[in-house]
């Protein structure tokens, strides 16, 4: 009896330790993310022929006017912020989306969302520009829309993880073959064609203006989302045993996500990859609560969009990749990895 006492002590002790360590581990990531992102957030002010230093930035930004921090303030930081925007959203979408579908393949691009959001907003910069600061609300309608299809037409006696991509894809690629078209008309708008390809090279404090609010409520209503993420990763009779909505948490989870991947798309255009890669990363460093994943997404998605944005500007200055271009040549072979990596899905 005593021996049992001991044993069971001694297991105790040993899961406080792990999970000790993981509140470590978790909290130095978070550190790291912050540090670098506060780094390149500097190091992308300053790329390109006009440099300021730390001081002089920080003078210029908040105690006196500096014409050089006054011309990178309004040429640079829209889009720098517009990257890290648009990083959270996209990344948080994803996590969501995965959480919703129990699918750790899912991404609002591969599944489509984001072709069909882009669809939407190009449909409203191209034919009423006076309703540009509701393209994101547009835009989401146009991303619940193509996610009902996918739903829809991936029900067959239950959901499987990879008829839902195989679907997804089809119907990703319907919604950017119509934006592609529309884009390619006569007498399209620069605003269209950036939608389209992705680029946020001239975007201004008008677009940060209309991305943030949405983006900030956002991922305010993704925090909220939490416990719902965590319930369901559970089997729904379990969850339903302790009394919680599958149902309905699944229909709020999906409108939160395809909203966060909607809003993103319409001032960024459709984002590849991003909302794969991020949670992936985040499920080996802080572990598969959504108390720490979804902080996580946010913080590393404006990272690593802020890089790929920082990457395509620098590699073949003067001219310029696109930040969704090199997410997808960073993004396709990640995917394939995790697909031919899971015996889950190389069976179905």
């Amino acid at each position: 009896m005593r021996q049992s006492v001991e044993k069971a002590q001694s297991s105790q002790a040993l899961d406080r330790q792990r999970q000790h360590h993981r509140a470590a581990l978790a909290a130095g990531t978070f550190g790291v993310v912050l540090v670098a992102l506060v780094a390149l957030l500097f190091f992308a002010a300053n790329t390109g022929t006009l440099k300021v230093g730390p001081e002089q930035l920080f003078r210029g930004l908040f105690l006196e006017y500096d014409q050089d921090v006054s011309t990178v303030f309004d040429l640079r930081f829209p889009r720098i912020f517009i990257s890290v925007l648009a990083g959270a959203a996209v990344a948080v979408s994803g996590c969501l989306f995965q959480a919703v579908l129990k699918n750790p393949l899912a991404d609002p691009g591969i599944i489509g969302i984001s072709s069909g959001a882009s669809f939407a907003a190009v449909l409203v910069v191209g034919l009423a520009p006076t309703l540009y600061f509701f393209t994101p609300l547009l835009a989401f309608l146009g991303g619940g829309i193509a996610f009902a299809m996918v739903y829809g037409l991936s029900w067959k006696g239950g959901l499987s993880p990879l008829r839902i991509i195989l679907v997804g894809v089809a119907v990703n690629a319907l919604f950017t073959g119509l934006a592609s078209a529309f884009g390619s008309m006569g007498g399209s708008s620069s605003g269209v064609a950036s939608i389209v390809e992705g680029n946020i090279t001239m975007k201004t404090w008008s677009d940060v203006g209309t991305l943030a609010p949405y983006v900030g409520a956002g991922l305010l209503f993704a925090l909220f989302c939490i416990r719902a993420c965590n319930m369901l990763q559970l089997e729904d009779r379990t969850a339903r045993g302790l009394g919680f909505n599958v149902s309905r948490a699944r229909i709020l989870v999906s409108m939160v996500a395809c909203l966060l991947a909607s809003i993103a798309t319409a001032v960024a255009g459709p984002i590849s990859f991003l909302g794969l890669i991020v949670p992936h990363i985040g499920r080996i460093l802080v572990g598969s609560d959504h108390k720490a994943l979804v902080p996580f997404c946010i913080l590393f998605g404006a990272l690593l969009f802020l890089l790929a944005d920082t990457i395509g500007r620098t590699i073949i200055a003067p001219s310029e990749i696109s930040a969704s271009i090199i997410m997808s040549i960073v993004g396709g072979p990640f995917f394939i990895f995790l697909l031919r990596g899971s015996k889950k899905y190389a069976n179905q």
